[in-house]
């Protein structure tokens, strides 16, 4: 894969688009300026995700050599240029759509360069800003399409999860954040306070996310599944408080990003056109 498109992370970046496709398919409001908060989106994210190796270099080097920085197909300052430069894009797509999506964008932006320049070291803090920045997705799509309301319930749910993710993934990273002097929950509580509350997180989730059903906003095809995905979560939840070792804490990891995305799958299922088509 091209270096440039890599330090992207397009797989997270895209997760992101599937927050406004989502909230498309639920306000079944197809329209040029939804297509426009794809790419806004996208790119935004990807921004992100590369100023954020721009500022981690160094602990990518410990934890994640072959990413493009450590391993020596972009420079370091290349990356921060780049990064620059799609951030600038992506405000700019912000403002098209119009003012207030323009405004999210434009102070997601800031959020993001902050949060990878010292935020994310800080003691749950960035755990926090990472996750209100995935909810904010769903929420600057909403307000794009209409939604607003919606989008806020399924902003929280996210935010729950993608709390729990970051948690057990600092608890992945500790070697590097210790020498690179990062506070992080693991390194500052302990790792079995940061499996317990992760397993909180994931837990949270599981049982509040069947409400969306109850209240009408999503069909029977939700819930059913909806049910693969608790039970994954459940299972990572078990998993995490029994073991705190590297091994598990990637497995962990990589069963929530599947719960996740098996949910946004009973999203779509769920939402109103295709409760029509069935």
């Amino acid at each position: 894969m091209n270096a440039y498109l890599e330090i992207l992370r397009p797989g997270n970046a895209l997760m992101a688009v599937i927050t406004v496709l989502l909230m498309v398919l639920i306000s079944e409001n197809f329209t040029f300026d939804a297509l426009l908060a794809c790419a806004t989106v996208f790119i935004a994210t990807g921004a992100g995700n590369s100023i954020n190796d721009y500022f981690d270099h160094k602990i990518d080097a410990i934890n994640r050599p072959k990413r493009p920085i450590p391993s020596g197909r972009i420079s370091v300052k290349n990356a921060g240029l780049y990064s620059l430069l799609l951030f600038f894009l992506a405000i700019l797509l912000g403002f098209i759509i119009g003012i207030l999506p323009g405004i999210i964008v434009f102070s997601s932006s800031l959020l993001m360069i902050y949060y990878a320049y010292d935020l994310k070291k800080k003691c749950l803090i960035g755990n926090i800003s990472i996750s209100f920045l995935t909810g904010l997705s769903f929420v600057f799509a909403g307000v794009v399409l209409g939604e607003i309301l919606i989008s806020v319930y399924l902003a929280i749910f996210a935010f729950l999860m993608t709390m729990a993710r970051e948690i057990v993934k600092d608890m992945e990273d500790m070697e590097g954040d210790r020498k690179e002097g990062a506070s992080t929950l693991p390194l500052v509580k302990g790792v079995k306070f940061s499996a317990n509350l992760a397993a909180f997180f994931m837990f949270s989730a599981s049982f509040a996310s069947p409400i969306l059903y109850f209240l009408g906003i999503f069909n029977i095809f939700y819930l059913l599944v909806l049910i693969v995905a608790i039970v994954i979560f459940l299972k990572g939840a078990l998993s995490i408080v029994k073991d705190q070792s590297k091994v598990t804490t990637k497995i962990v990891s990589r069963k929530i990003k599947t719960g996740m995305a098996i949910t946004f799958l009973a999203f779509a299922l769920g939402s109103p056109l295709v409760g029509y088509l069935f």
